[in-house]
């Protein structure tokens, strides 16, 4: 598999590995956004969030959980992101979730300034998407 992330798991290629549990494993982003962002990756390749099974959910998120604490102390606030997609805007094709030390200062702001503005949707098309996403 020609996977960047497979491949640091393997140890074919160097990383900064924080802490590595049964099925998930944490390093420093080799590109970081800001001082301390850190990647944490499910071991078993898998390409988005609902590939992967409930053991390894639930490994991946309780080590997001322990890694944000550390995340947190650098500026006091973490920005946690998953690009769930080719179309959500994940680069690599294997689940990852980022941990992004955020500060006011750091220029980048909340989610909404990633679109042009907020999306109009009539009441109909509302109902659609709830009947849709509900369960």
């Amino acid at each position: 598999m020609n996977c960047i992330f497979c491949k640091i798991i393997s140890r074919e290629i160097p990383a900064k590995i924080l802490k590595e549990t049964t099925n998930s494993i944490s390093f420093l982003d080799a590109f970081p956004l800001a001082k301390g962002h850190v990647l944490v990756i499910p071991k078993n390749h898998r390409q988005k969030i609902q590939d992967m099974t409930e053991k390894e959910n639930s490994d991946l998120f309780s080590l997001v959980r322990t890694m944000i604490s550390k995340s947190d102390s650098i500026t006091g606030s973490t920005l946690l992101a998953v690009h769930n997609g080719i179309d959500a805007g994940q680069e690599v094709p294997h689940v990852h979730v980022h941990l992004v030390p955020r500060s006011n200062s750091d220029s980048a702001g909340a989610i909404h300034s990633m679109f042009n503005g907020s999306l109009k949707l009539s009441d109909s098309e509302i109902e659609d998407l709830y009947e849709k996403l509900k369960i």
